[in-house]
Parts: structure tokens; C-alpha cells; sequence
């Protein structure tokens, strides 16, 4: 998630690292804005060099691929041929590829290793970048071919590196435009029913579908042209790839119009073992039917050879790009070991050399070394090869430990600790600034202080930007290092948690929130308002809402109801806590009201205490806002207009969304605003999945808002159907009577087959059904009856059968009556009554869940 702050405070940390003087260079994660950024940039098709400025405007985000900005051009210079597309005052999108965050840096690279023996390649090397920039030249060239339309496909216009942050990187097309916009949608039966997408002009939810047709057809495309690996950045079902694809701010109005796919570059390696979504299960066993055990960018480009041949006026002005796009590939391919590619080929020499001089590039890109080691190295194969153990020697690591805890040896941890020293050998042998470094550090306790007040300049700049400190508190830590000291005992928490606990002015906001905030809405109409028209200002920043939604939303904001509806939503925000704070005091009660148990294994039953009661699909806060609604309607005498949040509210979770979805046909704007800022807020905390615009946002959204809606559009379809028909209550007798006779056959096969008495604990896989079966006959049966009727009295048949079952074994194969008058002793009777609510209670909710399942599945 992105926390907000100032990039002043970053450069006052940076300036307070330069002041130390040290010979180490700030290490750089990513830019900010405001930046004045200088590359050379070669161009993709003309390929072409020019020398650019570029500013930094924002950052826009940063995941496993890289991290994109976006920049205005403000000066550029030919240096040789022309580079097309380049306007100085024009926005571009500036991608660097390489994550902001060291733990993806570290996961990403880690799987790349694994399947192609090398460093990551589109960070490292230039051939990697060119090949996939000139891939997506002819992926657009193939669009516009295909659609009629070259721009659903963004343009890249060159390449370049950035030394700042050690990698290569490209500059684009800017797109101006947003993810999907979150619908109100009642029918999900009929998006569940199309197929990759496809709907009528009247189906719900237009710009998911037409956002899933698009994807599809851009995937069977890059198939059919011969980018088969690439494709994966667009499959559905991979669960984050919706956000590639985005909708241009002009096309606002038509949901199929100004759909164009952004994002070409794949971040995380593709292993046989390692699916890491579902769509890369069929992936993995597609790319094994093609010989492909690692997949991550290659292409076929023969088979794209052939599309161009096919194509030959469309493609005339691109056919010299061809040539160059099987050259840079080559290259490409022959920089890495790829064990799984060149097999035997890896023994020739002269794929051996072009291997080397990739791993050379690579380290000189990533400023592993200087220019003078870089060309030390160029001229010794014997350095290069040592230079390459060296980072090799500490995977070994792992295994010599692993070997010491099996044997019980510990020789092994000796060997397997000293392989963690080649890493920072071969850092002090690649760059001479780092030797000075660390050798005034051994040799001048002033330059050591210095260093040290220089690197937690530099760890603040990180702790700034995860929220774990605040701004001023971070410029006061820089400038007191023992406070930096104190801050690290806390360090390994989480940065919420840890800046709570440290900064008193976040520790009394939080507070303030939790607690009084609640209460002043509920309180104060005014605050209301304000919390309101403050969400809906995020709401549009966020492209949660258009410019005209947000205005008609703050128009309607003084009717009574938008002030009845705001004052339920602050009730349902002071019951947050309440289900909490009752399971943490029914387990403290029972820790207290044993004290004969050890403290581990109350403190274990205490917690299974609270998780059985986070289970229930009640809660003490639901039941509150439950009863908060009934009181409203008694109060106002109103049922329609609290209609759905009353069913709604008593659900634990889903009840915070009551009110916003019973807004839905009187307010839809707001409700589905509100709805879609609260389901997804959540989500959004969710590594790699939770990304704003992915699928895991949509599903969270349709499951609490529109699947309501569609529950709400059955029911009612269900009951216009039976209009007229009689109701019907006596096939609920015959119902419970068959779901004895089922239990009793069900308890005789168990003493048939197994000899040992029938007892609902060795039997309960398939006694459990019979309730549920129970509940559906009865609802299915009982005629014109209302649908909430229909699921009570299911309910009803399912308990009494419990009942009736959890009695009868006092005496068996009798009857309740029978086995009561001949029990003869009260502990028998105790034990049956007992027996008989236990079935009572299990048997009437499998009952309820049948008879809802019947009532709300679609027509």
C-alpha cells in the first residue's frame, strides 16, 4: 500500500548522507518525484540515439517487473539517426526494471537463477530489452492488422539505462486512463454464464466483460503471432493481469472503447514445480507439449515470420525490424547458460564466451563493478570465471548447513558460514569506491562514525516511504543516531505497528480513530457530512468514481435519507470492536474459571475459544447492528426501505456493507461506492494478488455487493413465479417422517457392515445430509408460499427430525415417548434431553442452509 509523503524529506535525508562525505554512494531504491533524470535512449524501430531529459512527475507504482514513473520530456538532442515519437513537453511512461522493494528484487531473481543459471536479464542486459521492445512493436503492428486499431496495443519508443538504480530500462507511451470501474451488477448468473467475456448490450457489469474479451482476444493474438510466453501478462486467470490493461481517460461512455494493453515485460520466472496461479498450471503443460521446461519471454519468431509473410503490406515498413528482432534474440538467448535451452550446446566455446560477456554486462550494469574492473575482467577469462564462483560459492551454503543438521556434524557449519564471505570479497574487488570505503572505516574511527550516521540516512529514506516513521520523527532520528538505535529493537515488526508503538502523535491518531471518531459520527451531522465528502474525494483521485458521480453524490448529501443511511453506517463503524472485545472476554473468563490448567494449554484452549466464535457467521456486533436496524423500522414504521439491511446486518462482516447495498436503487452511485471503497480497501493490503485493479479486487466487490443483489433478483424471480399457486405446510410431516426413516436406514447399514452399535459420531459424514436434504424437499414443496416462510419452515423440519432423532436412542427403536416413559432414571433422561437440543440446534441450521440454497440458486 502507498503511504503518502513529502520527496522534500527524502532529499533532506539524502543531503544529510552527502554531509557525512563518506566514499560510498547513496544506495538508490527508486526516484522521486521532481527528479531531473539524463539517459541516452536508443530508439526501438528506427533505432536511432538521442540523448533526453526527462522529470520526474510521479511515481506511479512498482511490482516484480520494474518500477514506472511518470515523465515529461523537457530537452531532447539527436546523437545519431532519429528516435520517433519524442516531443519535448510531452508525458511518457519511464519503466526501470528493477522492484523498488529488495524482497522482490531478491524472490525475482532468485526463480530467474533457478530456471536460466543467470542474473535477471531485462534488468542486466541490453539485448533482452531490445528484443521484447521490438516484440511489442509487432504485437501492436498485428493489433491494428487484426482490430483496426494500432493503439490497444501502448507504443515503447526506446531503450536506456539507468545507472542511478542499476538497471536497464524503456521509455513509453504515457496512457492516461484507469483500471475497471467497480458495477453494480444483480444478475453474476449471466456473467458466469458468458463465455471469455462476451454479453448483450442489457447484461451487467459491460466493463468487466469487455475488459475480459479484450484480454482474451489479445491472448489468442500474441499465440497466433508467435508470442506465446508473453501472452501469460494477459491471461485471465493468472488473477493479476487485469491491471495491464487499461481504459483511456477519452473513452469514458462506451465500456468496450479505449481498452489498450500497457505492460509487456514479465517479472516472475515460470517453473515446472512452481505454479504461482492457476492459469499457470495449463501454462506449464502447455510449454512441456512444446519442449519449453522454464518459460518466461521467449518467442518463435519463425512462426511471427511467417504472420508478417502473410501480411506483407502491413507489415512493408516493419520487415527490416524482423531482421534485427532474430539478430537481438540470438544475442539475447546466448548471453544466458539456460541449461534447459542450449543442453549440450553450453560446452562449445563460443557460446561459453558470449555466456561470460553476458555475466560481465550484467555486473557492470548493476554496479557490482566499476569501469576498470569491468575492463580488467573483458581481458581475463581466468578473473571472469573466478568473479563468477565467487557469487556461486553461498548457494552451496544451504546445502552444507542442511548436511550438518542431518549428520548431527558440525564441521559442516564452518564451511557453510565461510561461503558467505566470497559475496563481499568480489563487491571489494569490483569497485575501488567501496575498498576506500570500508578501508577508512578499519582505519579512522571519525570516517566510521561518519558511515554510520551516513547508512541510517540511508534506512530512513525506506523507513519514510513504508510509513514505519514519519517524517519529522525521521529527520530527528537522523540527526540523533542512538535514537536510530533504540527504533531497531522494534524493527522487525510490521510499519504500522511499529510506528504505533513509537510515535506518540500516530499512537494517540490511531487511538482517536478507534475509539472517538466512531462516536463524533455519530453524533455530530456535520462530521458526517465531512467523512463523506472526504471518501469521495479519495473515491475520485482513486478512479473509484467519475468527475459527474462525485458531484451528484455531494448534491444529494443533505436528503433525509442520505442522513439516516450516514447515521446506520456510523453505528454499524462503533460495533467494529464489539464481537472482539466479547470472545477475548469469554476467553479470559474461561482462563479465570479454571485455574487448574497449566498456562499453555489454557492459553491453547482460550484460542480455540476465540477462533470457534470467529467462525459463527453471527457475531455480538452483528447482533447489534441487527437489532439497531429492527429498531429503526419499528421506530419509523417503515419495511421497505430497510428491507435488505435487516437480513443483511446480522451477518458477521458482510453486515458492514447493509447499508450500502439497501442504497442500492435508491442511491446507486453512492452505494456502489461506498461498497467498492470498503470491500476492496482490504484487499488491496494483499502481496502480489491484492494489486488495485486485479481480479481479487472485482471478486471481493462482487461478493459483497453484487452477489447480495443477485440473491435479492432470484428471490424475486422465484417468487413471481409461483404467483397464484397455493402454499403448501403439510409436505413438511412427510419430510421430517423420511428423514427419520433415512437416519434409522443409515444407522442399520453402519450395524450391518461394521457389527458395531450406530451413534451420530461414527456416522455424522452421512447423517449430515439428511438435514440439508431435509430443508430443500420441504422448500421445494411447499408451493406459494413466501420465500422467507419457505426457508423457516425448512428449518423447522429439519429441527423437529433432530430433535426426534437425538431423543429416540434412550430406548432404541422406539419413539420420543416410549423411550422417555421406560428410561426409568433422571441422568437417562438428562442425557437425552441434552442429546435431543444438540441435534435440535445442528439439525434446524443444516436444515436453514438447505432451504436457502434452494431458495437463492438462480431460476
Amino acid at each position: 500500500m502507498t503511504v503518502p509523503y513529502s520527496a522534500e524529506t527524502v532529499r533532506e535525508l539524502v543531503r544529510l548522507h552527502s554531509q557525512q562525505k563518506v566514499h560510498r554512494a547513496f544506495r538508490l531504491s527508486r526516484h522521486e518525484p521532481g527528479t531531473v533524470l539524463e539517459y541516452e535512449l536508443q530508439g526501438v524501430f528506427p533505432d536511432g540515439r538521442a540523448r533526453v531529459r526527462l522529470e520526474i512527475e510521479r511515481f506511479v507504482g512498482g511490482g516484480y517487473a520494474g518500477q514506472v514513473y511518470k515523465v515529461r520530456l523537457s530537452d531532447v538532442s539527436a546523437l545519431e539517426g532519429r528516435v520517433a515519437g519524442l516531443e519535448p513537453g510531452r508525458e511518457y511512461a519511464l519503466k526501470v526494471l528493477i522492484p523498488p522493494s529488495g524482497l522482490a528484487r531478491g524472490i525475482r531473481g532468485l526463480l530467474y537463477a533457478i530456471g536460466f543459471q543467470a542474473p535477471f536479464s531485462l534488468q542486466s542486459l541490453a539485448t533482452a530489452g531490445r528484443s521484447q521492445a521490438l516484440w511489442q512493436k509487432f504485437i501492436r503492428r498485428a493489433a491494428r492488422v487484426e482490430w483496426g486499431r494500432e493503439d490497444a496495443v501502448v507504443d515503447v519508443l526506446g531503450t536506456l539505462a539507468d545507472r542511478a538504480l542499476g538497471s536497464y530500462g524503456e521509455l513509453s507511451e504515457w496512457v492516461e486512463g484507469r483500471t475497471w470501474r467497480l458495477e453494480a451488477d444483480d444478475n453474476l448468473d449471466a456473467r458466469r454464464r458468458s463465455k471469455g467475456g462476451h454479453s448483450g448490450p442489457a447484461d451487467g457489469s459491460p466493463e468487466y466483460r469487455a475488459k475480459r474479451a479484450f484480454m482474451d482476444r489479445l491472448v489468442r493474438l500474441m499465440h497466433e503471432i508467435g508470442a506465446v510466453e508473453l501472452a501469460r501478462q494477459y491471461e485471465w486467470w493468472s488473477l493479476k493481469s487485469q491491471p495491464n490493461v487499461l481504459k483511456r481517460a477519452e473513452a469514458e461512455g462506451r465500456p468496450e472503447a479505449g481498452l489498450v494493453a500497457v505492460d509487456f515485460r514479465a517479472g516472475m520466472t515460470l517453473l515446472p514445480f512452481l505454479p504461482q496461479c492457476p492459469a499457470d498450471i495449463k501454462l506449464i503443460l502447455r510449454g512441456l507439449g512444446r519442449g519449453r521446461l522454464v518459460q518466461f519471454d521467449k518467442g518463435d519468431v519463425d512462426k511471427l515470420e511467417r504472420y508478417v509473410d502473410a501480411r506483407g503490406d502491413d507489415f512493408a515498413d516493419l520487415r527490416p525490424a524482423l531482421g534485427r528482432l532474430r539478430s537481438e534474440d540470438r544475442a539475447y538467448r546466448d548471453s544466458l547458460i539456460d541449461l534447459s535451452f542450449h543442453h549440450v550446446r553450453i560446452f562449445g566455446r563460443g557460446l561459453r564466451r558470449r555466456i561470460m560477456a553476458g555475466f560481465r554486462e550484467s555486473w557492470r550494469v548493476r554496479g557490482i563493478t566499476d569501469e576498470r574492473a569491468a575492463a580488467r575482467l573483458e581481458r581475463s577469462a581466468l578473473l571472469s570465471a573466478v568473479f563468477l564462483s565467487a557469487a556461486i560459492l553461498p548457494a552451496l551454503a544451504p546445502v552444507l548447513a542442511a548436511l550438518g543438521i542431518v549428520t548431527g556434524n558440525t564441521g559442516f557449519f564452518w564451511p557453510a558460514g565461510g561461503l558467505l564471505l566470497p559475496p563481499f570479497l568480489r563487491r571489494l574487488a569490483g569497485r575501488a569506491d567501496l575498498r576506500r570505503h570500508y578501508g577508512r572505516m578499519v582505519a579512522s574511527p571519525g570516517y566510521f562514525m561518519r558511515a554510520g550516521r551516513a547508512r541510517i540516512a540511508e534506512a530512513l529514506v525506506g523507513w519514510v516511504r513504508s510509513g514505519r516513521s514519519g517524517e519529522a520523527r525521521a529527520l530527528r532520528i537522523a540527526r540523533a543516531p542512538f535514537l536510530y538505535f533504540l527504533n531497531l529493537t522494534l524493527a522487525w515488526l510490521p510499519p504500522g505497528l511499529h510506528r504505533f508503538l513509537t510515535d506518540k502523535d500516530r499512537f494517540r491518531e490511531r487511538l482517536r480513530a478507534i475509539f472517538v471518531q466512531p462516536l463524533r459520527l455519530l453524533v455530530r451531522p456535520a462530521e458526517r457530512e465531512r467523512w463523506l465528502l472526504d471518501m469521495v474525494a479519495q473515491g475520485r483521485k482513486n478512479g473509484l468514481l467519475g468527475e459527474n458521480e462525485a458531484s451528484a453524490i455531494a448534491g444529494q448529501i443533505k436528503e433525509p435519507f442520505i442522513q439516516k443511511y450516514l447515521k446506520s453506517l456510523a453505528v454499524h463503524l462503533a460495533t467494529l470492536f464489539v464481537s472482539e472485545t466479547v470472545f477475548l472476554t469469554a476467553a479470559i473468563a474461561y482462563v479465570v474459571a479454571h485455574p487448574e490448567l497449566p498456562w499453555h494449554q489454557a492459553t491453547l484452549r482460550a484460542g480455540l475459544i476465540i477462533g470457534a466464535l470467529n467462525l459463527l457467521p453471527i457475531s455480538p456486533g452483528s447482533l447489534v447492528r441487527g437489532f439497531y436496524v429492527l429498531g429503526l423500522m419499528i421506530k419509523d414504521r417503515n419495511f421497505k426501505d430497510y428491507n435488505i439491511a435487516f437480513g443483511v446486518s446480522f451477518l458477521k462482516i458482510v453486515g458492514y456493507l447493509a447499508f450500502p447495498i439497501q442504497m442500492t436503487y435508491r442511491y446507486p452511485d453512492l452505494a456502489r461506492f461506498m461498497a467498492g471503497h470498503w470491500a476492496t480497501e482490504a484487499v488491496h493490503k494483499v502481496p502480489v494478488f491484492g494489486e488495485k485493479g486485479a481480479w481479487l479486487e472485482h471478486f471481493v466487490f462482487d461478493m459483497f455487493y453484487n452477489y447480495p443483489l443477485t440473491l435479492r433478483r432470484r428471490v424475486r424471480e422465484k417468487a413471481a413465479l409461483r404467483a397464484g399457486q397455493k402454499a403448501r405446510r403439510w409436505p413438511a410431516l412427510v419430510v421430517a417422517l423420511g428423514a427419520l426413516a433415512a437416519l434409522q436406514g443409515i444407522e442399520a447399514l453402519y450395524a450391518h457392515a461394521t457389527g458395531q452399535p450406530p451413534s451420530f459420531s461414527r456416522i455424522w459424514w452421512a447423517a449430515a445430509v439428511v438435514p440439508i436434504l431435509a430443508g430443500s424437499v420441504t422448500a421445494l414443496w411447499a408451493g406459494g408460499l413466501a420465500t422467507g416462510k419457505r426457508i423457516v419452515l425448512g428449518m423447522a423440519t429439519a429441527a423437529v427430525a433432530g430433535l426426534i432423532y437425538g431423543l429416540a436412542p434412550i430406548v432404541p427403536g422406539a419413539l420420543l415417548f416410549d423411550g422417555l416413559a421406560a428410561a426409568g432414571n433422571g441422568s437417562q433422561v438428562m442425557s437425552a434431553a441434552r442429546s435431543g437440543f444438540e441435534m435440535l440446534i445442528l439439525f434446524g441450521v443444516l436444515g436453514l442452509a438447505g432451504a436457502a440454497v434452494v431458495e437463492t440458486r438462480s431460476v
